[in-house]
């Protein structure tokens, strides 16, 4: 069993900054992959960065050089940075993590979601 907490989210100016938090907990052998996702109202969920268990990382274009994704691993939590943030990032925000089971397994993890809000 995996359970992923998002926090952090909530409503901000345009131009402001949030930073979101991940934390994954249960009984797994490693987490991998970890990765953060959004779906704006009326819209399909989208891949919104990643990053790998070594560190690679991965962005969408329309977030390139405004949001910076890290973990801890000694905490099994994921970050987002979030700056310069724009209406249009108004979203529900999801944690993933790809995580290896004591099976040996693969399985896909899921948050339930932090509302980020941008708006004045």
């Amino acid at each position: 069993q995996v359970q992923l907490v998002e926090s952090g989210g909530g409503l901000v100016q345009p131009g402001g900054s949030l930073r979101l938090s991940c934390a994954v907990s249960g009984t797994f052998f490693s987490i991998n992959a970890m990765g953060w996702y959004r779906q704006a109202p009326g819209k399909e969920r989208e891949l919104v960065a990643i990053i790998t268990s070594v560190g690679g990382t991965n962005y969408a274009d329309s977030v390139k050089g405004r949001f910076i994704i890290s973990r801890d691993d000694a905490k099994n939590t994921v970050y987002l940075q979030m700056n310069s943030l724009r209406p249009e990032d108004t979203a529900v925000f999801y944690c993933h993590a790809r995580v290896t089971t004591l099976g040996y397994t693969e399985m896909h993890a899921w948050g339930e979601g932090t509302l980020v809000t941008v708006s004045s």
